[in-house]
């Protein structure tokens, strides 16, 4: 049942998400966010109403797009916003040429995708960096993670192959310039700061000739905020943007502060002529509106987006990409670029070698997950896989980080031999004495036992295959029920071509012993 968790002793439902992580994260050079969760349950249950219909009228598509407009709404996106996106979805939803269409409801999830594209969109990602010293400027309220997301932004251009500069502008706050100091230290990234100087105006331009003169290329200027837009904070922002005339201006937002932040847009875009936006802690849980509405209320596109509080956390915003995970479809291009940047690589493919080898343990499983952890949260990242919202529903409140810090627990507490062999090894005395070890119930090392089983057969099978069979894999799987709780990976049986005979079958279970026998004895030496 939805948001009951799951008891302990199952063992079970965890272990196959991470397992399908785990297969999905290990290609080779190979994120739902909160704040859109209930948006995308939301559209998802209307437009299930429309393609659960045996046939669609145009009666029954205004209710499922009544249905539609209420999940906009209660996401918190403009009323004005909502009541454009819904003309331009019915006057095509409607039409003779959808209704009497073979497949009218995936029409219609067809028009809301695109729709949802053209509301966000379209973004140019260029920071048109010039070759010779290039500014960007950074305004916001106070509390939108203005300082932090310059320094994001700074490590985004370092790692571009540009050397930045961050500048301590900010004179109204002394724990700013502290603050960005320190993150610079992090990033070794340079910081310029005037003690004592009273002129932000005269910072910024001291901070861009003394970054001609020691060789950084991009000047991030870090500007003055405020509790809320004021006269006198409009001027001294007017004053840098004419002295300085930036290349780039970018206005920092809340995503959590709602219609706020597309006030807030709106109001700087006229006194300074934004050239694009960045929202800000997108991981929380807002409703999601604010990022549907900017565009389309000051014609000002969201180029990034902060997606935690980790310095790496920021984010080119692709519509097509979040369309696409607002209706549920996954982002499989943002997880394949996040694997590339935050895995080891050299680390993956040793494993996959190991792997089209046939070798396969818990040793290895336990370094798959260590990997797939630094890419962020287990429902984050299970969101960019396509199909498997359904899912993220039935998970509920299930803790899956606190799972998985027991599922390393149990691992840790196995000896070397159990790791490389569980299912041969692990008897009910070695149970025991791991599920001690781990302090989980003996329940629980059986349940992963068993999983591990199934699991090893899948990641030998997944072999070689590219990060998009291995989706296929697991979407056929979540389609087949192994995904859901209760649900078990199960190792595939090899075709033996006939019957075996009762005495054949004595004969193999004699072999079978006494090869137990023998492995205890070797284990019980090592271990």
């Amino acid at each position: 049942m939805r948001g009951q968790r799951l008891p302990r002793c199952a063992g079970r439902f965890p272990r196959v998400c991470f397992g399908c992580l785990a297969a999905a994260g290990t290609a080779p050079g190979g994120v739902q966010l909160a704040m859109f969760e209930a948006l995308q349950q939301g559209l998802t249950s209307a437009l299930r109403v429309i393609s659960g219909k045996a046939r669609l009228t145009e009666a029954n598509m205004r209710e499922g797009l009544a249905l539609v407009q209420k999940s906009l709404l209660e996401a918190d996106v403009s009323i004005e916003v909502v009541r454009d996106f819904m003309a331009r979805i019915t006057e095509q939803a409607v039409g003779e040429r959808v209704l009497k269409s073979l497949n009218p409801s995936q029409q219609v999830i067809g028009i809301v995708y695109r729709e949802l594209v053209n509301l966000m969109g379209p973004v140019d990602h260029s920071l048109h960096l010039r070759g010779d010293v290039s500014t960007i400027m950074l305004c916001g309220l106070q509390g939108s993670g203005k300082t932090t997301t310059c320094a994001k932004l700074g490590r985004l251009i370092q790692e571009r192959g540009r050397r930045p500069l961050l500048v301590a502008a900010d004179l109204q706050r002394p724990a700013a310039i502290e603050q960005l100091q320190i993150l610079g230290r992090q990033l070794d990234i340079p910081v310029y700061v005037e003690p004592g100087a009273t002129d932000p105006v005269v910072v910024c331009q001291h901070a861009v000739h003394h970054a001609r003169t020691t060789g950084c290329q991009v000047v991030l200027l870090d500007t003055a905020g405020r509790l809320h837009i004021d006269p006198e904070l409009m001027e001294q922002l007017k004053r840098i943007d004419r002295r300085l005339n930036p290349d780039q201006v970018y206005l920092v937002v809340d995503g959590m502060t709602g219609q706020d932040a597309v006030n807030s847009a709106r109001a700087f875009n006229d006194a300074l002529e934004l050239d694009g936006v960045i929202m800000t802690k997108l991981d929380g849980d807002a409703r999601g509106g604010a990022a549907l509405s900017v565009k389309a209320v000051t014609g000002v596109p969201i180029k990034f987006i902060g997606t935690g509080e980790h310095l790496d956390a920021l984010e080119e915003f692709h519509p097509d990409r979040m369309a696409g995970r607002i209706l549920g479809h996954g982002d499989v291009l943002t997880l394949v670029e996040q694997a590339q940047r935050k895995l080891d690589q050299e680390e993956l493919r040793a494993q996959e070698e190991r792997l089209r080898k046939g070798e396969f343990t818990l040793d290895d499983f336990r370094k798959q997950l260590q990997q797939i952890t630094r890419m962020g949260s287990i429902k984050k990242l299970l969101s960019m896989i396509p199909g498997m919202s359904g899912l993220l529903e039935g998970m509920g409140d299930v803790d899956a980080e606190q799972d998985l810090r027991r599922l390393f627990g149990i691992i840790d507490a196995m000896t070397p031999a159990e790791r490389r062999n569980p299912s041969q090894v692990i008897d009910a005395s070695r149970r025991r004495r791991i599920a001690a070890g781990a302090g989980v119930d003996p329940a629980e090392v059986s349940a992963l036992v068993k999983q591990f089983d199934g699991m090893a057969d899948l990641m030998r099978r997944m072999a070689g295959q590219g990060l998009r069979e291995r989706m296929q894999t697991i979407q056929q799987m979540q389609r087949s029920g192994m995904l859901q709780p209760g649900g078990r990976i199960a190792k595939v049986k090899g075709d033996t071509g006939r019957r075996l005979t009762s005495a054949e079958k004595a004969r193999l279970r004699k072999l079978r012993e006494k090869e137990l026998r023998r492995l205890k004895r070797r284990n019980r030496g090592e271990g």
